[in-house]
């Protein structure tokens, strides 16, 4: 019974310092952290947008997004980061759109938190090519190679997070299509 308060004011210590450390190091690293965020997004912009030479950041009622630029200063397409859950956790992509021409020009993974070896097998070229140049439109994930330019092809053993990928598009398009307007 004599040692509680000396256990109490030992453990009391050991919180604080741990905190100011914790706090400290958060300081000195949210910094960095912030600045790769941004280098890595730039990137995926790039990515999902062939021919960007530039690129401003613009809202649509609530949709934000990237308008890009070719070096005419012509628009290309508009770049949408988008969110949705997957198997283990929220997935985050980026998604390049071609409004006027109706189809996705490309898909980048940005974060996940899919099975290594299975469900993480969505940030390969091989599923992110489901959707290169895919017209506007509902999608079917279907468990064999795509037949049609409305179909993805599931990755074996990973349909969950196939599906949530596709789900993540498809929900994106319908925000794009409310926020811009128009029928596809």
């Amino acid at each position: 019974m004599k040692e509680m308060p000396r256990l109490v004011i030992v453990l009391t210590v050991i919180a604080i310092l741990s905190g100011l450390v914790l706090t400290f190091t958060f300081n000195v690293t949210n910094e960095k952290i912030i600045r790769n965020a941004e280098i890595k997004r730039k990137a995926a912009i790039r990515d999902v947008l062939p021919g960007l030479a530039s690129y401003e950041v613009k809202q649509k009622g609530s949709l934000s997004y990237y308008q890009g630029y070719d070096t005419n200063g012509n628009p290309i397409g508009i770049a949408i980061e988008a969110y949705g859950g997957g198997f283990q956790g929220e997935i985050k992509l980026m998604i390049g759109l071609i409004p006027d021409e109706k189809k996705i020009s490309a898909i980048k993974v940005l974060s996940h938190l899919e099975t290594p070896g299975l469900g993480a097998r969505i940030t390969e070229e091989s599923f992110k090519s489901n959707f290169k140049d895919k017209p506007f439109g509902d999608y079917t994930v279907v468990k064999r190679p795509a037949r049609n330019k409305y179909e993805v092809e599931a990755i074996s053993g990973a349909t969950i997070s196939s599906e949530a990928v596709t789900s993540i598009v498809e929900n994106t398009l319908e925000a794009v299509k409310e926020a811009f307007g128009g029928e596809w």
